[in-house]
């Protein structure tokens, strides 16, 4: 059970604009990657307090390889019998429904559980998610790093299993629930962002997937690595006109069409897609302008200018040839046809 390391509750009012309910997450994954598939989920129910009300953990079987086995400890023979996400997704939902899901880098594990839901054709029930490493800022703690452990080592908390998902959820909750009394108590606004479940999604069958649905022990994806722009930067979007080849973009945050897909559009309409954004960066897109993530917070700086997800597309239809191109834009009305390297938000 979790133990108790926040002080008795306050008779003080709570705040009514605060979350009615919390959903700790930690997810297992066999890498990090658009491909790469959830192998473990914990979910720490916790209420407007952040008190526990339960806990759920369970194995999940990939139907691929487990990926790096000596960082979370489950092998391809442990996760065989375990069952398929889609036959878990229901009692996930249950868990997640009507609260903020709150994890430790955050966009990482919505971003996994977003993919299976999608997946399983289904809609993951969360609408909100809240990143510890975000309240760690906004608090302002004297962390060394933004480690979970690092995290843990602040609140007194004892990490008994370190990279396994219910050990993890638990260690999040525990420091979880003082850090919202601390947030409370100074009356600040909790950094919460949307979460955009995703429309859409394109598979495509795994290197060591086997057709009779399992997966080979030790096989894994190798990395793939997008072609170069071919056209030159023709320099910063303005707005009102199109979008060039050869403009240089990038993404921050949710996307409600999944990343990867999207930067693959934007390739295929001969944009350059970055990971980082710099001076050179044409065009930052991003539905939440007032994150504070890095890119946004460069943006700013270097008055790149910024689009939602929904604008980008409407320019997508209609992309402006490279200087000396007679011909429309590469992929207009196309579906994508390559992977990018997966981007972190940053």
């Amino acid at each position: 059970m979790l133990e108790d390391r926040t002080t008795a509750p306050s008779d003080a009012p709570w705040p009514a604009a605060y979350p009615q309910g919390y959903a700790v997450v930690d997810v297992e994954t066999t890498g990090l990657a658009r491909d790469d598939r959830i192998i473990s989920a914990a979910v720490y129910r916790l209420d407007a307090r952040g008190e526990v009300e339960d806990h759920w953990y369970t194995m999940v079987n990939p139907e691929r390889d487990p990926g790096p086995v000596w960082i979370h400890g489950l092998t391809s023979k442990m996760l065989e019998g375990a069952p398929l996400f889609q036959d878990i997704a229901e009692e996930f939902s249950a868990r997640l429904a009507d609260r903020v899901l709150v994890a430790h880098n955050a966009v990482f594990d919505w971003s996994m559980i977003a993919r299976e839901y999608a997946r399983a054709k289904r809609e993951a029930p969360v609408r909100q998610r809240l990143c510890t490493i975000a309240l760690s800022k906004e608090l302002g703690l004297p962390l060394p790093n933004h480690k979970l452990e690092s995290l843990a080592d602040h609140f007194g908390v004892v990490q008994q299993r370190a990279h396994h998902a219910l050990d993890d959820a638990r260690v999040l909750a525990e420091a979880f629930r003082p850090s919202l009394h601390t947030a409370v108590s100074r009356g600040l606004r909790l950094p919460l962002l949307e979460c955009r479940p995703l429309t859409e999604w394109s598979g495509s069958a795994h290197i060591g997937q086997q057709s009779s649905g399992g997966y080979a022990p030790g096989t894994w994806r190798p990395s793939r690595k997008r072609p170069p722009c071919p056209y030159p930067n023709p320099g910063r979007y303005e707005e009102g006109k199109p979008l060039k080849q050869g403009m240089r973009v990038a993404f921050s945050g949710d996307t409600s069409v999944d990343r990867e897909l999207l930067e693959d559009r934007a390739m295929e309409a001969g944009l350059h897609v970055s990971t980082s954004l710099s001076r050179l960066t044409s065009l930052l897109v991003t539905n939440d302008p007032d994150s504070g993530t890095s890119k946004v917070v460069r943006a700013r700086q270097y008055g790149t200018p910024v689009l939602d997800e929904a604008a980008f597309g409407q320019l997508l239809r209609d992309v402006e040839p490279a200087a000396g191109k007679g011909v429309p834009a590469a992929g207009q009305g196309a579906p994508p046809a390559g992977r990018g390297e997966p981007v972190a938000e940053g």
